[in-house]
């Protein structure tokens, strides 16, 4: 943004220094003085302004400036004058100030996991910086931050646990035995489960370990098949929808998991290997990607497949903006981030970004998106849809996920 400059406009009015002689004539004419001052004063500056700097306004750039009212300033010096002379002015209601206020910051802060450091970074969104950087366990990849924003939830698929992280403190506080090489990690949303999905290093060994997120241990373990991997919950908190892949890259599957009971019941095939799974906020779509670079559009009312959308290479990540009306998609291969119109189901955009974008999550405000890429977070303005930042994390970032206050 380019500084924007600021005219100063500033009056002075000379004032004349007299000697007095005799103290009582002197004191009579000190009022005289006085009384003339602040009728020459208050006539000259009814229409007159000075600005003065003031200091920036948090959440926004750029100097700013205060003008202020002379007839305020005027009026505080003919009460000064007024009570020097013994004598009282009557003045006018001063001008009511026009109230600016600056809409509540509505970011919170996204936690990263760093595939190749064991590390979380902390970043705060509204200044871009990275906080903090928290230890973990071996190869981190998922991360999920719980609705009230207290708890951040990842996956260690070398060391097959969860670390859960208190998010005031910004440390570990619990870690938790799972299943083989757990992937990713979705919170109910009244925060009381975490589901974890296994990748399992045998084949069609995958499960999905259900933890309570009160005692911080597993209540269930779903037998899910395949090599399950993307994991998202229905705003209504009844349902799981878990991708599965096999070693075809051109097959695959969508595990519908009963969040009452811990079973699934129903299983959605595609015609690609699918990653990564996001439920839209009213519930009613989930958008799957895949290894072949398309991204399925399924009816959650009727677990099927309404759409197929071409939308790169190989696409992984995938978020859904808080309104619903568009899906932000990375696609490693081509450097990009797809936008796609959910109404439409096309892709309308595309985002060009650094190499191998992975993870993808959207501000609770909606104003901007983070992608990991090879070794930093980018970061994206939903409005102009451009790049307005590069954040340096841990090697080989992967997840992310903003928390919502």
């Amino acid at each position: 943004m380019a500084d924007l400059g600021v005219r100063r406009m500033s009056t002075e009015v000379p004032l004349r220094k007299r000697r007095i002689a005799p103290a009582i004539a002197g004191w009579w004419l000190r009022i005289g003085i006085t009384l003339l001052g602040v009728v020459i004063a208050g006539g000259l500056s009814t229409s007159m302004a000075v600005s003065s700097p003031t200091p920036p306004i948090p959440g926004r750039t750029g100097p700013f400036t205060h003008v202020t009212n002379h007839n305020e300033a005027n009026q505080r010096s003919d009460n000064q004058a007024s009570a020097r002379a013994g004598t009282s002015l009557t003045a006018g209601p001063l001008p009511t100030p026009t109230p600016t206020t600056t809409p509540p910051v509505q970011r919170g802060a996204a936690y990263v996991t760093n595939d190749g450091s064991d590390t979380v970074s902390v970043i705060d969104t509204t200044t871009n910086t990275v906080i903090a950087t928290i230890p973990v366990g071996d190869r981190p990849l998922g991360v999920a931050v719980s609705p009230d924003g207290t708890r951040a939830y990842v996956t260690n698929e070398g060391s097959n646990t969860v670390s859960v992280i208190d998010t005031t403190t910004n440390t570990v506080i619990a870690t938790i035995p799972v299943g083989d090489r757990p992937q990713h990690v979705a919170v109910s949303p009244d925060g009381a489960r975490a589901y974890i999905t296994n990748g399992a290093s045998e084949p069609f060994s995958g499960t999905v370990s259900v933890i309570d997120t009160t005692t911080n241990t597993v209540i269930a373990t779903i037998p899910a098949g395949g090599s399950p991997h993307g994991v998202a919950v229905t705003p209504d908190g009844t349902r799981a929808y878990v991708t599965n892949g096999f070693s075809d890259p051109f097959s695959g599957t969508v595990l519908v998991i009963d969040t009452t009971t811990n079973t699934v019941t129903d299983t959605i095939p595609l015609d690609a290997s699918p990653q990564d799974v996001a439920v839209s906020p009213d519930g009613t779509r989930a958008y799957i990607t895949s290894s072949l670079g398309s991204v399925s559009v399924i009816d959650t009312t009727t677990n099927t497949v309404i759409a197929t959308i071409p939308a790169g290479g190989n696409t992984h990540g995938v978020a859904v903006t808080p309104d619903g009306t568009r899906a932000y998609v990375a696609d490693g291969p081509f450097r990009a981030v797809r936008l796609i119109d959910t109404t439409t189901n096309t892709v309308t955009g595309t985002v060009h970004v650094g190499m191998g974008p992975i993870g993808v999550a959207i501000t609770p405000d909606g104003t901007r998106a983070y992608v990991t890429v090879s070794g930093g977070v980018q970061v994206i303005d939903t409005t102009t849809n451009t790049v307005i930042a590069t954040i340096p994390v841990g090697r080989s970032s992967f997840g992310v996920a903003i928390a919502t206050t």
